[in-house]
């Protein structure tokens, strides 16, 4: 059975690094919020100091240093989430001006098509929207659990305090959650740019943002900081 009509402008070796892009993306990120009890990632490795950083902020006073630290990571996700609206923008002021495609297509091969610039360019853009919504919604989260830490009784012997900064833990580590996978999302988007130069370049690409991101989360030199290996 002939693919290429199912296929459309695209060829099968498009399909194949297309596939192997989405596998890499999906795969690396249930790998890194489900590692190897034996080995676990630098995310998860994670989980256990924001849990102890709740468990600290109950009886520090005063308490000025944890109100900054989630001000800096609301901060940071604000910034992500504005770099990829712009980025959003970019992508569909370039999709809507079909000039500058064919130019583009005509710069980069002959035999490429606006049209199938178009498609590897939204491929681009879903990534990068699927970043935006993830920051987004990590800010609104880093927002919730500043609440929280402010509900958490200044007396220690209260019966709520360890109770609400548990709370406030778990909602922080599924901000963090959030925000990584918004991280993610962006290598990938910048891997996935590599398939404009063709379907080769995006397998190329995709291998080298898996092996970066999944040096960064079990072979990185913060990671045996965090285990104490070294020190």
């Amino acid at each position: 059975m002939n693919m290429l009509p199912l296929l459309g402008p695209l060829g099968p070796r498009d399909a194949l690094a297309f596939g192997l892009l989405v596998l890499a993306w999906a795969g690396i990120g249930w790998i890194i919020e489900h590692p190897p009890a034996r080995r676990k990632s630098v995310s998860v490795l994670m989980t256990d100091y924001r849990r102890e950083w709740m468990r600290q902020f109950v009886t520090r006073q005063p308490r000025i240093f944890d109100a900054n630290v989630i001000d800096s990571l609301r901060q940071g996700t604000a910034f992500f989430a504005s770099a990829t609206m712009i980025a959003i923008g970019g992508g569909i002021a370039l999709i809507g001006n079909s000039e500058r495609l064919v130019g583009l297509a005509q710069d980069l091969t002959l035999a490429a098509e606006a049209v199938v610039i178009e498609i590897k360019v939204i491929v681009v853009l879903l990534f990068v929207a699927n970043a935006f919504l993830k920051f987004v919604w990590a800010h609104r989260l880093f927002g919730y659990c500043a609440i929280l830490m402010a509900a958490v009784p200044n007396d220690p012997a209260d019966p709520l305090a360890y109770i609400r900064a548990a709370q406030a833990a778990e909602i922080n580590i599924t901000a963090a959650r959030s925000f990584n996978r918004g991280l993610r999302a962006v290598y990938f988007a910048l891997g996935a740019l590599g398939w404009l130069l063709g379907p080769e370049a995006l397998i190329l690409a995709t291998l080298a943002t898996s092996a970066v991101t999944l040096r960064r989360e079990f072979a990185s030199v913060s990671r045996r900081v965090m285990l104490g290996e070294g020190l």
